[in-house]
């Protein structure tokens, strides 16, 4: 038997490989992601004060810092049955959707988008942001280095640091937002829309949805899974980042189930298998089938498609136009094509600049009532928010003086790591014939997982 490694996979946040195993004819018998290090964050948190977990969570990942640091704090908010102020809400959703927007743009010009923009086919060379910026243009390379500097001013501003912020506290945030503030977050909202009119407009659509290639690669049975999907949703079942509940809808997009956070534990349990270190998630009320799909199967999907194939619609007008524009192009909902993660990341992009500029409109934003002091004995917290990866959960339990006693953490990678498996072993199967690999089909296997802008950390 020949075995196949790819390792490190590419363009990815944190370590992971694939081994693919070819039978003596030269067919993939088996394909797997392996992610080799033991995380251990929750084991850390055991017996430190639970108002140090969103400074501690944070360090589980540099891109996705400020995600664990809001999932933290709200847990915390639970875990001290505190309610945040009004003003404090709505900003710590301004700060949470510059973050996703930032991360999100990261991912597409950096991580994901080299293999649209440049071509899966190029050389490792070209696959990269300097790739991008010579199809695209020069402009459009001054315009993504401009609005992630923009981005990341709100974060600081609000958050203390761009990497690691330190304002979440439970039942509020540590400082409120000055007028001047808010008068430069009006402007980074502005610039973000423009922006992300430009992306969807010019670039995803001449580039990417112009080219057959391209489109029958989105569009085909080579990353197409029939999964479940989860996402965050608010009152309307419209997607939302930082607050609402849980909706799950199965492959036929028949809602499935609604719940809270405190309520995870009723829907997800975890998997572990023997040669990797991350655990998997699937839908307890279905079971763990294995690495199938269909309606029988356990496994969900989490990010960017699964919140759109999850929710009813955008809650601002051009998000749900483009929303709407890509079902039809896809023909179906829910959509089950891994590559259209890409383009769903798009809508949601457009989705963060105009809650944005709603959110830094609102006069509330400045007010100096930013905090509710907690009053009660904690015992047990639990927070969701929607990471740019996907649904996050943190799960803390506590004695009488708040020290940690156990800590459950379920990342988006966790909850998608069926999937990709899944998506990398169809791939194989589905390009390499009779032995014959190259540069690009592994290239091409790795886009399977590069889909979900896993963080392996």
């Amino acid at each position: 038997m020949r075995k196949i490694t790819i390792d490190p996979v590419t363009r990815l946040e944190g370590h992971g490989k694939i081994e693919i195993f070819l039978d003596k004819e030269g067919e993939v018998e088996r394909a797997y992601f392996q992610i080799p290090e033991l995380r251990g964050f929750e084991k850390f948190c055991e017996g430190r004060p639970a108002e140090e977990m969103p400074r501690i969570t944070q360090r589980i990942c540099g891109g996705c810092s400020t995600a664990h640091h809001m999932a933290s704090t709200k847990a915390l908010d639970d875990l001290f049955k505190v309610e945040p102020t009004s003003a404090a809400k709505k900003i710590r959703e301004l700060m949470y959707n510059s973050f996703i927007a930032e991360h999100h743009i990261l991912h597409f010009f950096f991580l994901g988008g080299p293999d649209f923009i440049v071509g899966p086919g190029k050389s490792a060379k070209e696959r990269n942001i300097m790739g991008v910026i010579a199809k695209a243009g020069m402009e459009a390379g001054g315009k993504i280095i401009e609005v992630r500097k923009r981005l990341r001013g709100v974060i600081e501003a609000i958050g203390g640091k761009v990497i690691h912020p330190v304002c979440g506290l439970p039942g509020g945030i540590s400082k409120p937002v000055t007028e001047e503030e808010r008068k430069g977050f009006i402007r980074a909202a502005e610039y973000l829309v423009e922006f992300s009119v430009f992306v969807a407009f010019e670039l995803w659509d001449n580039i990417v949805l112009k080219n057959k290639e391209y489109l029958d690669l989105i569009t085909g049975d080579v990353y197409k899974h029939r999964t479940y999907y989860m996402g965050l949703v608010d009152e309307n079942n419209k997607v939302n980042f930082y607050d609402g509940h849980i909706r799950v809808v199965d492959p036929n997009g028949k809602e499935f189930a609604s719940f809270n956070a405190q309520e995870y534990p009723d829907h997800i349990r975890e998997h572990v298998e023997p040669w990797t270190y991350v655990k998997f998630s699937y839908l307890k009320n279905v079971g763990w089938k294995g690495f199938v799909n269909g309606e029988k199967s356990g496994v969900f999907r989490v990010g960017p498609m699964a919140r759109l194939n999850a929710a009813d619609g955008m809650a601002t007008p051009l998000a749900q136009e483009y929303y709407e524009k890509m079902y039809e192009a896809l023909g179906e909902k829910p959509a089950h094509n891994t590559l259209a993660f890409h383009w769903a990341r798009l809508i949601e992009l457009l989705y963060t600049s105009e809650r944005m500029l709603d959110l830094v409109g609102d006069p509330e934003l400045t007010s100096p009532d930013v905090i509710n002091i907690p009053a009660e004995i904690p015992t047990k917290g639990m927070g969701v928010v929607e990471a740019p990866e996907g649904t996050l959960f943190h799960h803390y339990e506590t004695d009488e003086r708040g020290i940690v006693t156990g800590a459950n953490l379920i990342a988006p990678m966790q909850n998608n790591s069926a999937s990709i498996c899944m998506s990398i072993e169809k791939a194989a199967k589905s390009l390499i014939h009779k032995g014959k690999v190259t540069d690009s089909i592994l290239n091409m296997i790795e886009m399977a997982i590069r889909a979900y802008d896993p963080c392996n950390d």
